[in-house]
C-alpha cells in the first residue's frame, strides 16, 4: 500500500491573475478550499433585478483544481435548451466539457461571452463541448437574444429556478454565484471550478491542462 499523499483529499484554489494563474496551472502548492485574494477581499455585486435579488453576480474569477483522484462526479443533468430541444450532460461523455452558468441579467456574464464563444469555436476540433445552463431567465426569449447577440453557437439548459445548479456540491458551485463556470473530464468528473466571470486568458490554460490528461 502506498504511502497517502499529504496533498490527497485537498484543492488547489488561487484567484485568476498573474503568478496565481501560473500556479493553478502548474499545480502548485494545495491548498484548501476557501483560499481567494492575498487581500481577503473578492469583488462582488447584489443583483438587481427583484427575480434575481437572491443571486449574487460575481465579477473577480477564482479557479479550484481538483486532483484526478479527488475528482467528484458531474451530477446528472437534463433538459430543455433555449429552443426546446432535449439536452442531456452525459451526451457529452468522453469529450472535455466546459459547463457556464449565464443569466441575460446578469452583466459578468456579458464580460465573458464573447471569449467562451471563441474559445469554444477554436477547441471544437479538439473534442470540447460547451453546454450552458441559463439560469433566473423566466422568459427564454431574453435568453435567446441574449445567445444571438454574443454569437454563442452551444447549447444551455433552460433552468429558471435554479433548480439543476442545486445537484452540484455547493464548494465547487455556488447556486448563488453567477456567473460560474466548471470543466468536467473526460469521464464525467468535475475537475475545473470557476467561481466569477472567466477571461479567455484564464480559461485556456486551465482548459488545456484537462485535455492533455489521458483518457
Amino acid at each position: 500500500m502506498r504511502p497517502a499523499d499529504p496533498r490527497r483529499g485537498q484543492v488547489c484554489t488561487a484567484v485568476l491573475a498573474g503568478a496565481a494563474l501560473a500556479a493553478a496551472v502548474a499545480g502548485c502548492v494545495f491548498a484548501a478550499v476557501g483560499t481567494i485574494a492575498a487581500d481577503g477581499s473578492r469583488a462582488e455585486a447584489a443583483a438587481g433585478p427583484a427575480t434575481v435579488a437572491s443571486a449574487v453576480v460575481a465579477t473577480a474569477a477564482e479557479a479550484t483544481v481538483i486532483d484526478p483522484a479527488d475528482r467528484p462526479a458531474a451530477p446528472a443533468l437534463a433538459g430543455d435548451d433555449l429552443d426546446g430541444k432535449p439536452v442531456r450532460l452525459d451526451g457529452f461523455r468522453g469529450h472535455v466539457v466546459v459547463l457556464n452558468v449565464w443569466g441575460s441579467w446578469c452583466g459578468p456574464c456579458r464580460a465573458e461571452a464573447d471569449d467562451l464563444a471563441r474559445i469554444d469555436r477554436q477547441t471544437r476540433d479538439r473534442g470540447v463541448r460547451f453546454l450552458g445552463i441559463n439560469t433566473r431567465d423566466p422568459d427564454r426569449a431574453a435568453a435567446r437574444s441574449f445567445v444571438r447577440a454574443h454569437g454563442l453557437g452551444f447549447p444551455s439548459l433552460h433552468d429558471p429556478t435554479g433548480e439543476l445548479l442545486l445537484r452540484f456540491p455547493p464548494a465547487l458551485l455556488n447556486p448563488q454565484a453567477i456567473p460560474s463556470t466548471l470543466v468536467i473530464d473526460r469521464r464525467g468528473r468535475i475537475a475545473v471550478s470557476i467561481g466569477g466571470a472567466v477571461t479567455g486568458d484564464e480559461l485556456s490554460p486551465l482548459l488545456a491542462r484537462v485535455m492533455e490528461e489521458a483518457s
